[in-house]
This record gives C-alpha cells, sequence and structure tokens, in this order.
C-alpha cells in the first residue's frame, strides 16, 4: 500500500500536464529516433540505437513515476485545517533564534518541496517539527549545520 501523497491543485495539474507531454510527444518522439536508428543496419552495433534505447528507458521511468505520484495524490484543501496552527500548505515565518534571522516557508508535501522556493517539507525535520505548532511556540531541530531552534512567528494560509 502507497503513502498518500498530497498536492495542491496546481502541482497536480502540472503533473498531468507533464504526463500527457510524455506519454504523446515524448513517446512519439522516442520512436522516430528508434526507427531512424534501425534504418542504419546492424543493431548489434550501432551507437544511436542503444541511445534512443536509453532515452527510452528513461522516458519510461519517468512516465512510471509521475504516475505513481498522481495515482497516489490527493489534492488538499486548506479550508478543512484550522487558521492557528501549522499545517501544510500552510505559510510559517519562523526566526532562528541562534543567527537571529528571519524565514519564510510553505509547507508542502515531498513531491512539491523545492528548498530554492522555500518550500519545505512536512516529512523533512524542520517541517516534521513544525507540524501542529502555534505562533509562539519554540522548536529545536537537529540539522545538518547542527541544533536549530526556529521561533513560530506568523502562520498563513
Amino acid at each position: 500500500m502507497s503513502q498518500t501523497i498530497y498536492l495542491t491543485k496546481e502541482k497536480r495539474k502540472e503533473l498531468e500536464e507533464e504526463l500527457n507531454v510524455l506519454t504523446t510527444k515524448g513517446r512519439a518522439e522516442i520512436a522516430r529516433k528508434i526507427g531512424e536508428a534501425r534504418s542504419h543496419g546492424d543493431l548489434s552495433e550501432n551507437a544511436d540505437y542503444d541511445a534512443a534505447k536509453d532515452e527510452q528507458g528513461l522516458l519510461e521511468l519517468k512516465i512510471n513515476k509521475i504516475s505513481r505520484v498522481l495515482a497516489n495524490s490527493q489534492v488538499i484543501d486548506t479550508s478543512e485545517f484550522p487558521d492557528d496552527k501549522v499545517y501544510i500548505l500552510s505559510k510559517v515565518k519562523v526566526k532562528n533564534i541562534k543567527i537571529n534571522k528571519i524565514f519564510d516557508y510553505f509547507m508542502v508535501s515531498d513531491a512539491e518541496a523545492d528548498f530554492m522556493e522555500d518550500k519545505i517539507s512536512i516529512e523533512s525535520p524542520l517541517g516534521k517539527a513544525l507540524l501542529g505548532k502555534m505562533v509562539g511556540d519554540t522548536v529545536e531541530v537537529n540539522l545538518p549545520t547542527g541544533m536549530q531552534a526556529y521561533e513560530i512567528l506568523e502562520i498563513n494560509k
């Protein structure tokens, strides 16, 4: 049994569109490349054919991965969550007490996590520590940089 993957409506739509492109245009392009490589003769020593088959394998892996994510995903409605606690899809403003710096994070699933966009997974150490907490709470997290303490300053949807 697979674990439920929580997605925003936007991320689900993005994945559906990507899957559509990969299964139509992507597969057609690979088939064209394989056909062209086959026309070059002996397949046992045909580097173009081998490369196209490898590319086909990678494409099918990506299609399979996206299909699994979509099959196990659930779009979430934040209106179901209270406003006073950190949940998935909460926007959280925290202060790192050690360095006295403020950070804004968007709490998302692993499938949507992107540290460069300040989207942190609810499965990450910091994400797990923040879940269910309220404004004014302090959480301590063991990160690669050592133990860090964060004070929750603000929670938004």
